[in-house]
């Protein structure tokens, strides 16, 4: 029985998939607001991790100590991406570990 073509489907198949995820990562826009999440920090360095929090929010050391001490939390919402790496370089300096979300 002769073969006509199946190679030519299999070859074809492949290269269409690919090309449609390709088309589905282009559509999905590229993330410019970030949250930076609190995981965990030292036991040593609460006291400093709480003012480097106080240093680039608006609260106050009552509020800034509670949202330390209810791990793992949102230090700050919807900053530009240049600011939220700022702010996790700030804080794994003083013993803290930050995430990007």
């Amino acid at each position: 029985m002769p073969y006509y073509g199946g190679g030519m489907v299999a070859g074809g198949a492949p290269a269409q998939g690919g090309q449609s995820s390709a088309v589905q990562e282009e559509k999905k826009p590229e993330k410019t607001n970030f949250d930076v999440k609190l995981e965990k920090f030292d036991a040593a360095s609460k006291i400093k991790v709480i003012k480097e929090i106080r240093s680039f929010t608006t609260l106050g050391l009552k509020e800034a100590k509670e949202l330390v001490e209810k791990l793992p939390a949102v230090l700050k919402a919807g900053v530009a991406k240049e600011e939220a790496d700022q702010i996790v370089d700030k804080l794994k300096a003083v013993g803290a570990t930050c995430v990007l979300e």
